[in-house]
């Protein structure tokens, strides 16, 4: 078994037990009580799971959100797969709307020199890094900003979501399932997302395989009100085609 697939079965015994320890795991996958602490290193990096004297526990128990330094050193070559697979999904000319995230971040970043758009933020970083485009008009949400996303929230932003029309919204969230839908920890950044999905005539899910495991505090929608979700290979097949019954084209970059 390779180091990934190890760790995330390591992932679902947290999610289902609700707490593992090192060396039930050790003897469970035949391995060193050392390669186990460095499986569970690896996925509190990820932001996953929270290590505990013995073992680890997984971030939804303890309502944690990693900030949005730590996700983005994770999973990089994944999101940057994702990004390039988004691309696709961008009108010729029109308006998106973009979501406050690791991974919508990197899209950001990829959008096309030759592309007139319309991009509307909810996050001063992603804006900072368009306003410099020339192509571009950038259209950035007023409203209070979460330390730990670096996204607007709030009345303000919800208020000018109503008044706007989009081509695509391309979001991120914490956690995705066929029952539970799309998950975030907090209540007022899932009214923004909700409020985004609502304003667009398409939605556009970028997260990693990691995302479709857990199930936070808030639902900001449901996997039939999403049209499109890209992740990467590491999303298991079997997996992928019980998302894509649930209503979602999806995609595997």
């Amino acid at each position: 078994m390779y180091a990934e697939e190890r760790q995330q079965e390591i992932l679902r015994a947290a999610r289902d037990a609700g707490r593992v320890d090192v060396v039930t795991l050790a003897e469970r996958f035949g391995v060193t009580t050392e390669t186990i602490r460095r499986d569970l290193t690896a996925l509190e990096r990820a932001g996953v799971l929270r290590r505990v004297h013995g073992g680890a526990i997984p971030v939804e128990r303890l309502g944690f959100e990693p900030a949005l330094a730590a996700r983005d050193e994770v999973m990089t070559a994944e999101k940057e797969r994702i990004a390039k697979a988004a691309l696709a999904e961008l009108p010729q000319d029109g308006a998106v709307v973009v979501d406050a995230g690791s991974t919508t971040s990197r899209l950001v970043q990829a959008l096309p020199p030759d592309r007139e758009l319309t991009v509307v933020v909810n996050s001063p970083p992603l804006a900072t890094m368009l306003a410099t485009r020339p192509n571009l008009t950038v259209l950035m949400l007023g409203g209070r900003v979460r330390g730990r996303t670096l996204a607007t929230v709030e009345d303000w932003a919800i208020q000018q979501l109503s008044q706007l029309n989009v081509d695509v919204a391309f979001m991120a969230t914490n956690g995705c399932s066929v029952a539970k839908g799309l998950t975030t920890p907090d209540p007022a950044e899932a009214a923004i997302k909700r409020a985004m999905i609502a304003c667009a005539d398409r939605a556009v899910l970028l997260a990693d395989h990691t995302k479709f495991s857990g199930t936070y505090l808030a639902r900001f929608a449901t996997l039939g009100e999403i049209d499109v979700v890209i992740t990467d290979t590491g999303l298991d097949p079997e997996q992928a085609a019980a998302l894509a019954a649930a209503g979602p084209e999806v995609v595997r970059a």
